[in-house]
């Protein structure tokens, strides 16, 4: 047998290799995920920066995926930021899903196995307000360099490794909307606007772990509204079908784009979440002949409805009705933000009382805390978990918690916090209305257990420090 050159025998495999690759070129997935949608439906989604959408096997059998968005970059449209500090938003990225068939045993992308929904969901992470803050019109510049203050990644692999059946994220994953100023180290060199490369930063890359753990429950917050991140929303994130006009890329179709129908995941035989759209939901309250009045009543009417279907539901939002946090005023006066008042000015034309009776627990984002609130009166209890990344709120809360009144007629009889703290909140199954719930620091350490039982929850620790 004739010697072959050693310097050949190095190269050989690398070339083959080259070969093989130049027959079947390697799918160019940047992200491969499922999220869930009406009645529980999976849906398998893939962003990726090829031409064509990738194949997926699905139990054994491949088939392509459908466009769901085309690489595209969009005008420059009015956004909450002034038009300097705005610029057109780049998608250089397909969007590709498909429709998971009910009772799907695997399915996989480029060798990537993705997580598929359990017959229950028995464990449960529950996430909220993740993105790295760059806000100019708040002076607010988070150091997004800095996985101590900016730890979204952190809390991802950890509440990854817990081993969840499902997780929900509350709303609020896009953060970075304007440049970080020049000399600010803790930002340097971060992507900024509403295109894909804030996108990947602030959600994509950091949430990649849980993304492979887990099916999601994605919910909408006001930072995905169509004045900020509500393109990448629409593009990425919300189950249903992208139709024309609720892409968020014209400001003509906000109307359209900035609201959208609620729907229910089932969790059990006897218990489901309802998931609502309140992201365009404000503070400031509304009133009969609103555009957000008469959606959100509506909301309301369709989740009422929902709800007979099951014993038990969890209402899932990104704004609290029940919950609240406290801010300073420019006098340096700490004051309380309340329940929103949109929804309550809403909700509460159709039931005083707020939320059906069969709605256990809300959970929600949006103040940057973890919260628990358990009410005396016919009232379900509140959750807030908008502390998984973004700058938490740092004014304490006040020393009586018991004495405020989130809502008209709302009165506490059991409350928990943790201000100024990043992590995960879990729950697990517990029998019919019945859940274990523990708060979890962004390694994963357990910092308090609570119980909820039909509408009532109770803590170990009034305030974790």
């Amino acid at each position: 047998m004739p010697k072959i050159n050693a310097v050949l025998l190095r190269l050989l495999p690398a070339a083959l290799l080259a070969g093989c690759a130049s027959v079947v070129p390697a799918p160019a997935v940047l992200s491969a995920y499922v999220v869930l949608g009406e009645q529980g439906g999976a849906i398998a989604r893939v962003l990726s920066s090829d031409t064509t959408c990738p194949a997926i096997e699905v139990d054994g059998r491949a088939q392509p995926m459908q466009l769901r968005a085309p690489a595209a970059t969009i005008a420059q449209r009015p956004t909450a930021s002034s038009a300097t500090d705005s610029k057109p938003s780049a998608f250089p990225v397909l969007t590709c899903e498909l429709p998971l068939p009910a009772g799907t045993r695997s399915a996989s992308v480029a060798g990537q196995r993705l997580p598929l929904p359990q017959a229950e969901a028995r464990r449960i992470v529950v996430i909220g307000d993740t993105g790295c803050r760059l806000k100019k019109a708040d002076n607010a510049y988070q150091a997004c360099n800095d996985p101590e203050q900016a730890p979204f990644g952190t809390v991802a692999a950890a509440a990854a490794a817990w081993r969840p059946d499902l997780v929900i994220h509350v709303g609020d994953y896009h953060y970075r909307e304007n440049p970080c100023p020049d000399g600010n180290a803790g930002c340097a060199g971060s992507p900024w606007g509403y295109g894909w490369d804030a996108w990947r930063a602030d959600f994509f890359l950091p949430a990649a772990p849980l993304l492979r753990a887990a099916p999601w429950v994605v919910v909408r917050g006001n930072h995905e509204t169509c004045v900020r991140g509500g393109q990448g929303w629409w593009r990425f994130l919300d189950p249903r079908p992208l139709a024309p006009g609720r892409d968020c890329n014209r400001a003509a179709d906000d109307q359209l784009g900035n609201y959208s129908e609620p729907y229910a995941v089932p969790l059990a035989p006897d218990t489901q979440l309802l998931v609502v759209d309140t992201a365009a939901t404000t503070w400031r309250g509304l009133k009969p002949g609103d555009l957000g009045f008469e959606r959100y009543r509506d909301a309301y009417a369709k989740v009422a409805a929902l709800a007979q279907r099951t014993p038990y539901n969890l209402l899932t939002n990104h704004h609290p009705v029940l919950g609240f946090g406290a801010d300073l005023d420019k006098h340096g006066q700490r004051y309380l933000q309340l329940g929103d008042k949109g929804l309550q000015d809403s909700f509460g034309a159709v039931n005083p009382l707020l939320l059906p009776a069969n709605v256990q627990a809300l959970l929600s984002g949006h103040v940057h805390l973890w919260q628990q609130i358990s009410y005396s009166s016919p009232h379900p209890t509140q959750f807030v978990t908008g502390f998984s990344g973004t700058a938490e709120a740092l004014v304490p809360l006040p020393d009586d918690p018991l004495a405020v009144q989130p809502a008209p007629g709302a009165v506490i009889d059991a409350f928990s916090a943790w201000v100024d703290g990043f992590g995960f909140m879990t729950m697990e199954r517990d029998g019919p209305g019945a859940w274990r719930i523990e708060v979890h620091d962004r390694h994963g350490a357990v910092r308090n257990r609570c119980t909820l039982t039909g509408r009532q929850s109770r803590c170990e620790t009034a305030q974790i420090r």
